[in-house]
């Protein structure tokens, strides 16, 4: 049973989300109540009319005909307005249910550390997002239905029947119980397949995305067979899963369909004998022929419900999976709002390493970046220098020391005003689908047009927006594709100006760019760091020779420090590294 106890602790976990409904969602079960009890009454209607015509046909009146029509007429009304309302008003119960679940698990997501991102797949991520939400849907709004009405007709059929044939339905009824433990022991079985089938579905999406973003280099390299070949392989791994549960499903309806003819079987030889020795009435024989049907419809309605109930079970448990990720990185109950800031910023003694690796990346930095300071960060690949600056925009949180701005700890300053701080220029330019104006939006939400106008034209970019036909409206495409890399980086240094904080971050922003790109941005970049705080990471070592201060990293320690002339008198790592990179 231990399936069914946490089917019942993930049901239970999702009840929050209909207490805002909780008058729709008792209106929905008072609905399928009634139009179930309307259903029930047409055999004892039928029943009442048969025993009429069999014992005394002079007793059929056109009053009693009229009578019996204007009931059966009142109960298609109540039934036809019960259905609408669990059709419609149920229905968008269940997409608003969704509609807060969907927002719940994005703004969790959005919270989550980093490492979550760098070890999960974006289309795994989608498919939570969509299709095990809009399962759950379905489950949230049919399965309390589904269970009352077959709760309600199993329980009424079987106290109408047992006046009509004590012995016939104890047999019927006999038979239930061994319905219900085949139903459990399938049920068990399509939910672990089901999971299986949500994780592969994840795969193939994440596939898919991977090779749409990447259509340029697989075209460039005339790859488009290997990507075929791996996406079809996926899709072929579906379909396997797939076929697994559609044949638990197919074992499970056709034993389902078995017992539902041996029911027949039985109502039949049974009650023909019954009949035979006047045990049973005509009318009590037919009713009891309807009752049965309308049980057995029951029955293979909840049986058929059954895939549905374990998508909606699996996208359940799918959801509670992203939602009972802690959030690491989390204001504390002591964090404050800086004020005034001027942008010093403090290493003291910081070793950190990522998550699942035993490899320390920052080994004990110790370093002081003055307000208003010029400051850059070199040395080879995997020194920590890039690791640096996600620590400062607290991407990351140390595992040992501190880091500081203006002399508070960066883990007791709200996030949200640390990100106002700290801004950041990277190499791999990131541009929202949408348009020019309001990508650069993004530095300042609240920002005017003329201010939006005014970052562009620090960043050097007006003009080329003004000569596009739609000017600031400009669609940029998918990740910016439309514009160049020179006019991306000129785009989200506009961002920055509008952003205006007093710590910058340049992190290789010029090292993907041609010479005259990077003239530009360089020109660009020298306004943005006016009057800021700035720590830039360079691969082009000519472009840091102004830096108040350079610290030279290697395997996460500081090797040296100082101005470009002072470390190229000194002769060590950072005049090799220089010399290298002039010739």
């Amino acid at each position: 049973m231990e399936n069914k106890k946490s089917s019942i602790v993930l049901i239970r976990r999702i009840i929050p989300y209909f207490v805002k409904y909780k008058w729709v969602f008792l209106l929905d079960l008072f609905c399928a109540t009634m139009t179930t009890l309307c259903e029930l009454v047409f055999p004892v209607l039928l029943r009442y009319l048969t025993n009429i015509v069999s014992f005394d046909i002079a007793a059929l009146t056109l009053k009693t005909i009229g009578t019996i029509g204007a009931i059966y007429f009142c109960l298609a009304i109540i039934d036809i307005i019960g259905n609408y309302y669990m059709t419609s008003i149920g229905h968008i119960m269940g997409a608003k249910i969704e509609t807060s679940m969907r927002r719940d698990l994005f703004n969790h997501m959005q919270k989550l550390h980093l490492s979550y991102y760098d070890n999960n797949k974006i289309g795994q991520m989608m498919s939570r997002l969509t299709n095990d939400l809009f399962d759950i849907t379905e489950f949230t709004h049919h399965c309390p239905e589904e269970f009352l009405i077959a709760g309600i007709k199993i329980i009424v059929s079987f106290l109408v029947l047992i006046n009509f044939n004590i012995y016939l339905t104890f047999i019927i009824y006999a038979v239930l119980p061994i319905i219900l433990i085949f139903s459990i022991h399938y049920n068990k079985k399509m939910q672990v397949v089901l999971k299986k089938n949500r994780v592969q579905f994840g795969e193939l999406n994440a596939q898919a995305e991977d090779s749409f973003l990447g259509i340029r280099v697989i075209k460039s390299f005339s790859v488009e067979d290997n990507l075929e070949k791996k996406f079809c392989d996926k899709n072929i791994e579906t379909l396997n899963i797939k076929k697994i549960f559609y044949k638990f499903m197919g074992r499970f309806r056709a034993v389902g369909i078995s017992f539902d003819r041996l029911m027949y079987l039985i109502i039949i030889a049974l009650g023909s004998l019954f009949l035979l020795y006047g045990k049973i009435a005509p009318g009590d024989l037919v009713a009891y022929v309807l009752y049965v049907s309308t049980l057995l419809n029951s029955i293979t309605r909840i049986m058929e419900f059954t895939e549905q109930f374990q998508k909606g079970i699996t996208g359940i448990d799918r959801f509670m999976e992203i939602m009972d990720i802690p959030i690491m990185i989390k204001d504390s109950k002591d964090s404050v709002m800086l004020d005034k800031v001027k942008g010093k910023v403090e290493f003291k003694d910081v070793k950190f390493k990522y998550v699942g690796s035993s490899d320390g990346i920052l080994n004990g930095i110790n370093m002081v970046i003055e307000p208003h300071e010029s400051v850059a960060l070199v040395g080879p690949s995997g020194a920590g220098k890039t690791t640096i600056c996600n620590l400062i925009e607290r991407f990351y949180d140390v595992n040992d020391g501190q880091l500081l701005i203006d002399g508070v700890d960066i883990k007791k300053i709200r996030l949200k005003c640390l990100h106002k701080i700290v801004g950041s220029v990277h190499q791999d330019v990131y541009l929202f689908s949408g348009s020019i104006y309001e990508n650069i939006c993004y530095g300042n939400l609240k920002a005017s047009y003329e201010q939006v106008i005014d970052a562009a034209k620090k960043a050097g970019i007006h003009d080329v927006i003004e000569s596009l036909p739609d000017k600031y409206n400009t669609y940029v495409g998918e990740r910016g594709v439309k514009l160049s890399g020179g006019q991306k980086q000129r785009i989200s240094i506009a961002r920055v100006f509008l952003k205006d904080p007093p710590i910058l971050i340049l992190d290789e922003a010029t090292s993907s760019l041609d010479s005259e790109s990077e003239k530009i941005i360089q020109e660009s970049l020298k306004k943005l760091s006016k009057g800021r705080t700035t720590i830039t990471i360079a691969h082009r070592l000519t472009s840091i020779k102004r830096a108040d201060k350079i610290y030279v990293l290697c395997k996460g320690e500081i090797e040296e420090k100082g101005t470009h002339e002072q470390l190229m008198k000194n002769g060590s790592l950072y005049s090799s590294l220089y010399n290298s990179y002039i010739n």
